[in-house]
């Protein structure tokens, strides 16, 4: 009885755990089971085009997934790579430290000698330091100077155009490409990175691509790249700047600090004599870009000369009292009119503060607001000063001889090859400090009239420790206009002149076209003729 009894109690506790472990091994294979992969065994499988579009999404589906781990492994190397340096350069101080002060321990002296990586380490140094990053260095002449390129996102300007001869474009090299991408990227990781936010507790801003403004690059051959890009800040006149050094190698971050532009004033000096239609056009454009736009400006007029004052004084005083903007100075000179010897007035007669920012400008050059702002950038006192070059206007009625209306001075703001070219052998437009102006000597007093003033300030500032800035500007422009050259002019200064006449008045292939009008007309009337002549001919010999 009593057995009949336990095998029917096995029998039953057998039969529950038997359903136990089949509910147990259901549950674990419906959980088990990949969702998406019916979805997908459907999507491939339902025949036709959804089979191929289906295996095609899916390829695509994988191929972001691994893109998207591969980028984080990479910036996780990247991390760790960053980390293992700043640990062993730790490391390293505190061994030199201590063989300092005679506490090394035994056992350690095998540690203290440098290895392999610290070799190669000490080897970028000391290209960071020979090259011209931190400080300026004396060069013989301006055909020593190394120009920038200056670049965004999508173009480049620059001064070597190679063959296309395009003053911007965007880069046709694919290594030029992924260089200024990578910089900009590697710039975007430093500044996002987490050491970044321990030198200012205050910035909390993650910086994206759309933050970047533009960048200067240059290479100087036995040393390495340098780059200098700035990025928005916070406000519309908040920057951060960024200096990376690629010394034949990895980049190295030289310094990245906030520039706060708001106290940044810019004294604009223009030397002018007569010429009231000109200024007329350029206080408009200082109406818009300065008045309206950046607000942080001084106007310095110094005007030689009584014939044709009084315009001056009504266009001045007719924008007070429209914009109520009174930053304006008006400098009357008797004397023969002298660019150097104006602006040297306007520089000197500045009294608000001990130091300011110049603007060296002509009556004929139109700026932007973001001219305004590469100016404030690109200049630090007793460091850089800024000499940007400017797009000149090629002779718009040749330019557009073609169309019945001339264009807005606006619209004609293009840079093509066709409408003008970067003005690399002037050097009258610059920016630069008062002071820093003041202790280079200023203009040699001795040259009067037209030409070579700007070029003896510049070479005073490449033999001097100062850094010279020297790169396209994408926001200053020469308004082409009719030039005389005086036949008083000396020998050497009427020959500038007239090379500066016939480089601004159109290009190569236009003034072909205008010289061989004649017999390019001459071929069309020959050809007319062939045609005519052959068309009579043909009835005749039909008959």
């Amino acid at each position: 009885m009593f057995k009949r009894w336990l095998l029917a109690l096995v029998a039953r506790v057998g039969f529950i755990v038997l359903g136990l472990c089949c509910c147990l091994l259901l549950f674990y294979l419906l959980s088990c089971k990949p969702v998406s992969h019916g979805s997908q065994q459907s999507l491939l499988w339902s025949g036709g085009a959804t089979t191929k579009e289906g295996f095609m999404a899916l390829l695509q589906e994988r191929e972001d997934s691994h893109r998207r781990y591969i980028n984080s492994l990479t910036k996780q190397i990247a991390q760790l790579k960053e980390a293992l340096q700043e640990r062993t350069q730790q490391l390293q101080e505190s061994l030199d430290k201590a063989k300092t002060n005679g506490i090394l321990p035994l056992g350690l002296e095998s540690l203290h000698k440098t290895p392999t990586q610290s070799d190669l380490k000490e080897f970028f140094r000391s290209q960071l330091n020979q090259a011209e990053v931190n400080l300026g260095v004396k060069l013989p002449n301006e055909y020593a100077v190394i120009p920038f390129d200056t670049f965004t996102l999508q173009r480049v300007y620059q001064l070597e155009r190679g063959l296309t001869r395009h003053p911007e474009e965007r880069p046709v090299r694919k290594d030029r490409r992924d260089e200024l991408i990578g910089t900009v990227e590697s710039a975007l990781h430093v500044l996002n990175g987490p050491h970044q936010h321990t030198d200012n507790t205050r910035r909390k801003h993650t910086y994206s691509p759309s933050d970047f403004i533009e960048g200067l690059a240059r290479t100087e051959r036995d040393r390495g790249s340098v780059y200098e890009l700035t990025f928005k800040g916070k406000g519309p006149q908040d920057f951060t700047q960024l200096v990376l050094f690629r010394p034949f190698g990895p980049v190295m971050k030289v310094k990245s600090e906030s520039v706060d532009t708001r106290s940044m004033l810019i004294n604009i000096i223009v030397p002018l004599s007569k010429r009231p239609d000109a200024f007329r056009q350029f206080i408009n454009n200082f109406r818009e870009v300065c008045i309206q736009q950046d607000g942080r400006v001084h106007l310095t007029v110094v005007y030689f000369g009584r014939d044709q004052i009084e315009q001056v004084k009504a266009m001045l005083d007719q924008t007070t009292r429209e914009t109520r903007f009174r930053s304006f100075t008006l400098i009357q000179l008797n004397e023969e009119f002298s660019r150097g010897r104006g602006l040297e007035v306007g520089a000197r007669a500045w009294r608000r503060s001990h130091n300011v920012l110049l603007f060296f400008c002509d009556v004929d050059i139109l700026f932007t607001s973001d001219f305004l702002t590469s100016c404030r950038l690109n200049t630090e006192p007793g460091k850089k000063v800024y000499y940007p070059v400017l797009f000149s206007q090629y002779n718009p009625a040749i330019v557009y001889s073609n169309h019945t209306l001339l264009p807005s001075v606006k619209q004609q703001l293009v840079m093509r090859k066709e409408t003008g070219f970067w003005r690399d052998f002037g050097f009258g437009m610059t920016c630069q400090y008062r002071l820093d102006f003041i202790n280079i000597g200023g203009f040699d007093r001795n040259i009067k009239g037209w030409g070579l003033e700007d070029v003896h300030l510049y070479r005073k500032y490449l033999h001097s420790k100062l850094m010279v800035i020297r790169s396209p500007s994408r926001g200053l422009f020469h308004l082409w206009h009719e030039k005389t050259c005086a036949d008083e002019l000396p020998p050497d200064k009427y020959k500038m002149c007239m090379q500066t006449k016939a480089m601004s008045e159109a290009s190569h292939g236009q003034l072909g076209e205008l010289i061989f009008k004649r017999e390019r007309n001459a071929r069309s009337r020959s050809n007319f003729t062939e045609i005519t002549r052959v068309v009579t001919d043909k009835p005749n010999k039909t008959l």
